[in-house]
């Protein structure tokens, strides 16, 4: 494959940051490489690697002229993502994960739906790869939601979160760069699951989003991780407090641009449903102190409150009721 990658028609920039990759790193390359779109960049910002990562790297820009190499001091995938954003050439970005592998077709298919329907987002369905057990499940299942046409941002976005099978994810899409740039959406510092602020106020200022069904990422479940590492005490007292800033977040958002979008139930529920993974955690918690820490979180960061707010529908509202009840019996207990 011949490619071209002057500044002018670059029509992709996939930007990755990289710490500590380890072996599936190659893998991972080696797809992104094989793409058959043939207009993309690939920017590797490596976060200060100790594994041997950024010779690795380096080798691959070495032998393809369309992917570079920038380094920094470790600062976290958001300032990585945001360092690749300040220097993104091409008229949409991406973000994949370098321990994931990418369909050879999936960034030639997002871009040629963004071309033919004038997209600000362009988003595919991927699968989960479970490693200890081989097996594969689809992240949507078509039962849930097929391939849309054209819709807006918000609306894309309230039947995404209507599957209860979405995830906030900033690597099933290309997104394009003008309308991150206007907007100043970048990526919040420090923040584990940062994709999910993002991506709620990606769409809240996108126009024209189309979906498609087929799936092109398979996303690697490991327990190495962030989201899937198995925290106890206060390591589990501090994870949970990025879910309560999430929620506060996503309802911040909803009310920064309620006169902007229209609001769905579906926004309100979302933050309700990230708060009480908090919830759910202070019972798997085995700590007694980490648990009475993490209670302590919910009622003085005002979750309590954010989360009657925003409760919406029977079930839901029967979930928090409950919740509430048996974290108030909780801290009595632990008091």
């Amino acid at each position: 494959m011949t490619l071209t990658t002057t500044s002018e028609n670059i029509q992709l920039s996939a930007i990755i940051p990289m710490f500590n990759a380890g072996a599936m790193f190659r893998n991972f390359m080696d797809s992104l490489v094989a793409q058959t779109l043939n207009s993309f960049e690939i920017v590797i910002v490596n976060d200060g690697s100790t594994d041997g990562s950024d010779r690795v790297a380096k080798e691959y820009a070495d032998k393809f002229p369309h992917i570079r190499v920038i380094h920094q001091e470790n600062g976290g995938v958001s300032r990585a993502r945001n360092a690749g954003l300040d220097i993104a050439q091409g008229q949409y970005v991406t973000f994949p994960d370098a321990d994931d592998i990418i369909d050879p077709n999936m960034y030639k298919t997002l871009i040629e739906m963004c071309e033919q329907d004038n997209l600000d987002v362009a988003q595919c369905n991927g699968e989960r790869y479970f490693v200890g057990s081989e097996k594969v499940k689809p992240i949507i299942p078509t039962d849930r939601l097929t391939s849309t046409g054209v819709l807006d941002g918000p609306y894309w976005l309230k039947t995404a979160l209507a599957t209860n099978r979405y995830l906030h994810v900033v690597w099933l899409g290309v997104y394009r760069l003008e309308l991150i740039k206007k907007h100043g959406l970048y990526f919040e510092p420090g923040l584990h699951h940062q994709d999910i602020p993002w991506t709620t106020e990606v769409m809240f200022n996108a126009r024209r989003v189309r979906y498609t069904q087929t799936i092109l990422y398979r996303y690697y479940i490991h327990g190495q991780s962030i989201s899937n590492q198995k925290r106890t005490g206060m390591k589990n007292v501090e994870y949970q407090r990025h879910y309560l800033r999430i929620a506060k977040m996503l309802d911040e958002l909803n009310r920064q641009y309620k006169d902007k979008v229209k609001i769905y139930a579906e926004f309100h529920r979302q933050v309700t449903r990230e708060a009480l993974t908090v919830c759910h955690s202070v019972r798997r918690e085995p700590d007694p102190a980490a648990q009475k820490a993490i209670i302590n979180d919910i009622y003085t960061s005002g979750t309590r409150n954010i989360m009657l707010r925003n409760a919406r529908g029977p079930k839901q509202w029967w979930q928090l009721l409950l919740w509430l009840k048996r974290l108030h019996d909780l801290k009595k207990k632990l008091a």
